[in-house]
């Protein structure tokens, strides 16, 4: 039987935060199948973290290339994932990230005509290979008749690339411009469903593993029939242990990976916030007490602080104070008797990508 804290250390050579990183930013993006990106600065930081480069331009240079794109894959949620990935992500996905959308619709006083014009649009506003910022393309909705005041904009925004019609693309002046998906993304994946579902749990399972039928279930919204279903097609790909009595999923490579990089995987990582290695699990904790959940969300606001974590377990947070010259990181443990244990967090944050 495999011990809780071992777990956070197979983790982090799982997702590449320890031992070998990925070449590039796209095989990166690609073992994880999806990355957080909500929060855009820091996932590029989380990217680059995977990566033996360690360079936020590669990875910015991957997104502007098409490589990899940002978008809604599941949840509702931003998310990086390779660029082929995204089409079938969403057709598996999709349709229970828009199952709640007439509800959300009729809050905002849209109608499904509305919708429909805004991705009309959207689609005359960038095909032919135009690229526009998110003023810009609302002010074309706007322009379609569709009004975009409020919570409208972001709405429609997220209906028009959730049901495939754009995604986020290339950078200019600091902001992703939007593009239509079926240009950005010229060679798309298609999977047929049970294909989509083995693939998906084979992918997250071995790039986030260990991890269990419902992690996989949270991390991507899918039921967990459906989660049951895919880990099915997935599972000779895959290695399985018990921790604490529930069985757990992983690449059989990672742990003769932790054999080798042991003592790196026991150091110190600071993360930003909405990294994978915190939000790529229902149950978080073999690596975090439930304790101090509420330390690193606080409230339960959805807005995720960065972290430390050492031993493969996250032991406090960490933020910047100050501006310019003054700017400095400063970590925060969870219990007193740790305090030492962030001594090295003004160093790590110099360094990081």
């Amino acid at each position: 039987m495999t011990t809780g804290s071992e777990v956070g250390l197979l983790r982090l050579v799982a997702q590449r935060l320890a031992g070998a990183r990925a070449a590039t930013p796209l095989e990166a993006v690609r073992r994880l199948t999806a990355v957080q990106g909500q929060d855009y600065p820091g996932t590029l930081t989380s990217v680059a973290l995977r990566t033996s480069s360690r360079s936020r331009e590669e990875v910015i240079a991957a997104l502007d290339g098409g490589e990899v794109v940002r978008s809604w894959p599941m949840r509702g949620t931003l998310h990086l994932t390779a660029a082929e990935d995204l089409p079938w992500m969403l057709d598996l996905l999709g349709v229970r990230a828009l199952a709640g959308v007439a509800k959300r619709r009729a809050a905002l006083e849209l109608t499904e005509l509305d919708t429909a014009r805004a991705c009309e649009a959207a689609v005359s506003a960038l095909s032919g290979g135009r690229r526009l910022s998110r003023a810009g393309l609302l002010a074309a909705i706007e322009g379609g008749g569709v009004a975009v005041t409020g919570q409208r904009g972001y709405h429609l925004l997220w209906f028009a690339a959730q049901t495939g019609h754009i995604c986020l693309g290339p950078t200019a002046d600091g902001e992703q411009q939007f593009v239509l998906l079926s240009e950005w993304v010229p060679r798309p994946r298609r999977l047929e469903r049970e294909e989509a579902l083995g693939e998906l749990a084979a992918r997250f399972l071995a790039g986030h593993g260990p991890a269990t039928v419902h992690d996989l279930a949270r991390w991507s919204g899918l039921p967990v029939r459906d989660a049951r279903a895919g880990l099915a097609t997935a599972r000779p790909r895959l290695e399985s242990l018990t921790v604490e009595g529930t069985e757990h999923f992983l690449d059989p490579a990672v742990p003769e990976l932790l054999t080798i990089c042991r003592t790196e995987a026991r150091g110190t990582f600071l993360l930003p916030g909405f990294d994978e290695f915190v939000l790529g699990y229902g149950d978080r904790a073999a690596v975090l007490d439930p304790a101090f959940a509420d330390h690193i969300v606080p409230g339960k606001n959805g807005v995720f602080r960065s972290t430390v974590v050492v031993d493969g377990r996250i032991v406090g947070t960490w933020r910047y104070e100050g501006r310019g010259a003054r700017r400095a990181a400063v970590g925060t443990p969870f219990r007193p008797e740790d305090a030492a244990l962030l001594a090295d967090v003004p160093e790590l944050a110099a360094a990081l990508p």
